[in-house]
């Protein structure tokens, strides 16, 4: 006798484990099993589908039918069936259950008013009443039938993960069928009811059983957006193949008009990426087409080649603005478009890349937008010599750099260098000598100007540090080290001004920038450098485990001789040090976490540039956030954000960024989250300012989930979790 827990399953359409408030009382725990099923015998071989018998007494007859009364129990492999009275025709194997019967297995518990069941596993129950046992899920069926070929039949069906006497939600069918080796079900006047109100009826559903993908409507999608309206998505996924897939999802923004999303996704042997878009028809607003499209592939031809491409397009300038949302995502500037072919073996890496860029804030002038790189390829060697402790290696680039606007031209930069490692026990020694050459060969030069420009200087650096460890704490339980670090760098003077700028730029100077051979990013500029670059870290660890508390850096650039190259329109550098660069993170300290970076001028006794981020996280769902940006000149920024339980079953969260350069608030956060046992509803308003436009835009995320089947709303919590560091609105209940 055989009965499948897999139908039950397959009801809840592979439901979640429940979700529950923490420390919410009347959220009952999952049902456990009542019995554990009988051990087979010694001699018995594991699962060999006997049935075992037991009951107070027993009538065999002669034509081997057999009534078992008084507390009936009959046990096969690990399910089993408690009855009053049992009917049992060892001829037939058919076994007839009178008055009330239990049906127990490690996932179901269901019980009937009658049943009758065979050993090739057909079995049919009325008025049944089931329960899973590793969920709160549970229901009723008028009469559940059950074919020994996976096939079950259910009538009258009615489900929730409610508790007894507070069913807010039940989900109510006429009939589902369940083919388990087809792995797929339908069902019949299925109607969702939540707080005595239907919101959802369909005559028709089909849905997986199991893991198995299948074609259907997904559950809509609504929210508010001021610029857009009303925003309804009624998203549709077509199961193609077992390596490619599409989700179509039409719509409409109440503003703008009818609109048509989708994603097509892809696997294969070598290949796997994404195809996606968006597409809406005469924008009433914009009175044209919009549109966006992305592709992402990367394909593994053989262990050694690999292609990767990357690119977007927009149809217009505003498309971010308009249908992006957050003051990050519609200050979009630039989008990329590119292809690489990387080829690697042990002793080369080589890159051959197309790239270039779609302009989306044509604020940016023609002759500052970022020239296309078609193409470009990259050469990158190592080879160890004489052992382990000497090598060669070799970094080469040759590009074509395109723009409407302005110089383009072709340049060829190669650098070999000689390194130099020996590592102990506390200490490193790591010489370097390279040798760079640059040159050009460029188009629509001035009047004048070199076609044919050249760069070609030495250079030297050796890199070394020590090690200091000595224990710490009440019982020695923790390691703190002192790892002072030293980095001289040679590089001579070369006028570089006849040189044009293709991507090159000066980055914010930070702790790997402090130790950097050259301060530029880019080879059009080679710094030239006497100096040495003094550092100076402390760490805390914990001597069991190796967590580490606490990190300390503090380091600084002293200067020989002042640096003399520049990028045009850039001042001439002055003094003889760099800014002091620090940084302290404390981690884990009693739920606190802390990030800290400072630059200080030391010349003009100026703050250069802070940042700070400060998190206290007690729990999972209890979490404050606080930080701080400044940049002279450019920014000074407060962030903070939070998520915690202001009620019993209620949720508060928020986040704001507010700039005190500007006065005002550039991005708030504000919602509301209502948990029970069976399902939760979230309210999330966003209103932010475009840092491109100083466009204002606001919108409003309702959702609806209900515990162990499916959300209906715009899914608010993932926007939360990305918005609050640290936050997650789920706790799960074992």
């Amino acid at each position: 006798m055989r009965i499948h827990a897999a139908s039950f399953t397959a009801l809840l359409m592979l439901a979640p484990a429940v979700w529950s408030a923490p420390g919410d009382d009347s959220c009952p725990a999952p049902a456990k099993a009542l019995k554990t099923p009988a051990k087979p015998a010694a001699n018995a071989a594991p699962d060999d589908h006997r049935i075992h018998i037991e009951s107070d007494s027993a009538t065999v007859g002669t034509d081997g039918k057999a009534r078992l009364e008084g507390a009936v129990t009959v046990r096969q492999d690990e399910r089993s069936i408690s009855a009053d009275t049992v009917d049992y025709d060892n001829t037939s194997g058919r076994i007839l259950v009178k008055g009330r019967l239990t049906f127990e297995d490690p996932q179901v518990r269901v019980h009937g008013a009658t049943g009758s069941f065979d050993t090739l596993g057909n079995a049919m129950v009325s008025d049944a009443q089931f329960e899973l046992l590793d969920r709160n899920g549970r229901g009723s069926a008028r009469e559940l039938s059950v074919n020994g070929k996976g096939r079950f039949d259910f009538q009258g069906v009615r489900y929730t993960t409610c508790p007894v006497g507070d069913e807010d939600w039940v989900l109510k069918a006429s009939t589902i069928d369940i083919d388990t080796a087809a792995q797929a079900g339908v069902g019949r006047g299925v109607r969702l009811d939540f707080k005595g109100i239907p919101i959802l009826y369909t005559p028709y559903i089909s849905f997986p059983v199991g893991d198995a993908r299948k074609s259907g409507f997904l559950f809509p999608t609504i929210g508010n957006s001021s610029k857009s309206g009303v925003l309804l998505g009624v998203p549709y996924y077509f199961n193609l193949a077992p390596n490619y897939d599409l989700t179509l999802a039409p719509g409409l923004q109440s503003k703008r008009g009818a609109e048509l999303g989708g994603e097509f996704r892809y696997l294969s042997h070598t290949t796997h990426g994404t195809l996606e878009g968006n597409f809406l028809p005469h924008d009433s607003l914009a009175g044209e087409d919009r549109h966006y499209e992305h592709v992402r592939s990367i394909s593994d031809f053989r262990d050694d080649l690999r292609l990767d491409v990357n690119a977007a397009n927009v149809s217009d300038s505003s498309y971010f603005e308009d249908f992006a949302l957050g003051s990050e995502a519609t200050s979009v500037t630039y989008l990329e478009r590119r292809a690489d072919l990387l080829y690697k073996n042990a002793g080369w890496l080589v890159r051959a890349q197309l790239q270039n860029f779609q302009t989306i804030d044509l604020a940016v002038a023609d002759l500052e937008r970022p020239y296309s790189r078609v193409p470009r390829v990259q050469a990158n060697g190592l080879w160890p010599l004489l052992g382990r402790d000497l090598s060669l290696s070799f970094d080469g680039e040759a590009v074509n750099f395109l723009r409407d606007d302005g110089v383009n031209g072709l340049r060829l930069d190669v650098s070999p260098e000689l390194r130099y490692s020996k590592r102990g026990a506390g200490y490193y020694f790591e010489p370097a000598a390279g040798w760079r050459f640059t040159q050009y060969d460029l188009r629509d030069q001035a009047p004048g100007a070199a076609r044919s420009p050249t760069r070609e200087l030495p250079y030297f650096r050796l890199d070394t540090g020590l090690t200091f460890e000595r224990a710490s704490g009440s019982h020695d339980q923790r390691v703190q080290t002192l790892e002072p670090e030293l980095v001289y760098t040679y590089v001579p003077y070369r006028n570089q001004d006849a040189l044009p700028v293709f991507d090159t730029g000066l980055p914010d100077l930070n702790l790997v920038e402090l130790f950097r051979t050259n301060r530029f990013v880019g080879a059009d500029r080679m710094g030239d450098a006497n100096q040495l670059s003094i550092g100076m870290t402390t760490r805390l660890f914990d001597q069991a485990t190796g967590a580490q508390y606490l990190s300390a850096t503090l380091g600084q650039t002293r200067y020989f001789k002042t640096p003399r190259v520049t990028l045009p329109g850039d001042p001439v550098p002055t003094g003889n040090s760099s800014d002091i660069v620090g940084q302290l993170v404390l981690t884990a300290y009693k739920n606190w976490n802390l990030k800290f970076e400072y630059q200080w001028d030391p010349a003009d006794s100026l703050t250069q540039k802070s940042e700070m981020a400060v998190q206290y996280r007690p729990q999972p769902d209890r979490v404050i956030n606080l930080g701080y940006r400044f940049r002279r000149g450019l920014l000074e920024q407060w962030d903070g954000s939070f998520g915690w339980p202001i009620a019993r079953n209620w949720s508060a969260v928020g986040h704001m960024i507010y700039s005190t350069r500007d006065h005002q608030a550039i991005e708030q956060v504000a919602g509301f989250e209502y948990r029970s046992c069976c399902w939760r509803v979230r309210v999330v308003q966003r209103r932010y300012v475009s840092s491109r436009t100083g466009d204002r835009d606001t919108s409003i995320a309702l959702q609806l989930e209900l515990t162990g089947l499916s959300s209906v709303g715009v899914p608010a919590d993932s926007f939360l979790e990305r918005t609050i560091r640290g936050y997650s609105s789920r706790t799960v209940e074992p």
